[in-house]
């Protein structure tokens, strides 16, 4: 999709308001400029560009990879990316990657309290505050995923982070962020998410005092929409709905240091160009927004609990077929109608793992100890379902039509299995009594 004429007619300053504007449509062609005339027409890389910018492609894909999966976007730079310093080595303990970075674990059901907000002083930016919690996979097998916890009081001046392990799906839980990203700016609170491919250069700030949220950092194939099959054209996440930000660009190139996270290590330089100089880009391989609200949430309106699949926002494949890297899936506020039905999810051992967060709100199976800003994970075949006081008033509840408000719940989803990290097991946020919920379910067995 092209952006309109007006995204394209005036200088975008990314230090102003006036860069949040957005575009329109998850994996559009999308085109925009800062400044009027910024773009080359009928060609990429001409012998002079426009305004004798600098033409950087940024390929999120093979070459050779299939025209619906190929992923590209042409940068005109004041200065192109090639000017840096060297890197060194860069400490930051607690982000750890794939299965390598994780301790052993028993096959128990864990969970955690809301994870700790940062003290006033001395203050901690996103880099520095990100925390892997569980992770699986290898970043240079490319399979896998970690989840992960920020929080954060500090902004990250003259700071950025590249990844190139893997894209960075940001989910908000307490407070609303800036991201200034080398594409232009998104502004996300809790009940969005951004999505940041892999390779962008990017920076997080709090547009208030702190921030608390969850990240996916995805090693695996890129997210997309998943297949909507016999639910037909429409439904669940739709393209329209995911927004891209405009160009801008910072006026000064003021010194960064710019940090780089590959092989599962992190480095970082300082160099005396800014990263956010794009002055006009085209492509789609592009930052994105979502509004969960815009979800359209399916469900039964006959009887039975449907697979939790039908809630996936987006889907990162494996080289089996339905069976993901991972997915991303949210559960939002929905109507329950189900007649002679247990509505909550049903008790279960899931070949795919599990690792789940709270925005906000109540989790229907876990109405108690289950808190926003928290998370749990059911592993591979580990059991797990409702606690006992929810499945008493779940069998009993008259069954009229329950609107679930207030609460958004979500879960990545992946069929590696999760290894948790050192600082998750060690770090003080563990329940260490998650599994006493389920001590009050009895053998209610009554022979005919």
């Amino acid at each position: 999709m092209n952006a309109p004429d007006t995204l394209r007619s005036t200088v975008v300053d990314a230090s102003t308001d006036a860069a949040l504007r957005y575009q329109s449509g998850f994996g559009n062609q999308f085109e925009t400029e800062s400044m009027a005339g910024a773009l080359p027409r009928g060609r990429n890389s001409p012998q002079r560009a426009p305004m004798d910018l600098y033409p950087e492609l940024l390929s999120g894909s093979a070459f050779t990879a299939p025209r619906v999966e190929n992923r590209r976007t042409w940068l005109y730079r004041r200065q192109p990316s090639v000017v840096t310093g060297a890197f060194h080595a860069y400490e930051q303990p607690f982000w750890t990657s794939g299965a390598a970075g994780g301790v052993a674990a028993p096959p128990d059901p864990l969970r955690w309290h809301p994870f700790p907000l940062p003290e006033d002083s001395p203050g901690i930016d996103f880099v520095d505050s990100l925390k892997t919690i569980v992770s699986n996979g290898d970043p240079d097998a490319q399979t896998g995923m970690a989840a992960l916890i920020y929080a954060f009081n500090r902004p990250m001046t003259r700071r950025a982070l590249m990844n190139a392990d893997g894209e960075m799906l940001i989910v908000p839980q307490q407070g609303a962020l800036r991201v200034t990203t080398e594409m232009g700016l998104l502004d996300v609170a809790p009940g969005e998410i951004a999505l940041i491919p892999r390779g962008v250069t990017f920076r997080v700030e709090a547009r208030d005092t702190i921030a608390r949220g969850y990240v996916c950092e995805n090693y695996g194939a890129a997210f997309r929409l998943p297949e909507l099959g016999p639910i037909g054209s429409n439904g669940l996440a739709n393209p329209r709905d995911f927004l891209a930000p405009v160009a801008a660009h910072e006026p000064d190139g003021a010194p960064y240091e710019v940090i780089r996270k590959t092989g599962g290590a992190l480095w970082h330089n300082h160099q005396a160009v800014t990263p956010f100089n794009v002055v006009a880009w085209h492509g789609n391989l592009a930052p994105l927004k979502y509004d969960t609200q815009h979800f359209m949430t399916i469900g039964s309106i006959s009887f039975d609990h449907p697979d939790p699949s039908i809630f996936t926002v987006l889907t990162s494949p494996s080289d089996t077929a339905g069976t993901a890297n991972c997915d991303f899936v949210i559960f939002p506020p929905r109507w329950l109608v189900q007649e002679d039905t247990f509505r909550p999810p049903w008790y279960h051992r899931n070949v795919m793992s599990e690792f789940m967060g709270l925005i906000y709100g109540q989790y229907d199976a876990k109405p108690e100890g289950f808190r926003p800003g928290g998370a749990s994970l059911h592993n591979c075949l580990v059991p797990h379902g409702p606690d006992a006081d929810a499945f008493e008033a779940a069998s009993t509840r008259a069954l009229t039509p329950q609107k679930l408000d207030h609460t958004l719940a979500f879960m990545f989803e992946s069929r590696w299995r999760f290894r948790p990290s050192a600082w998750a097991l060690e770090g003080g946020a563990l329940d260490k009594d998650y599994a006493a919920c389920w001590h009050g379910l009895k053998d209610n067995f009554k022979p005919a």
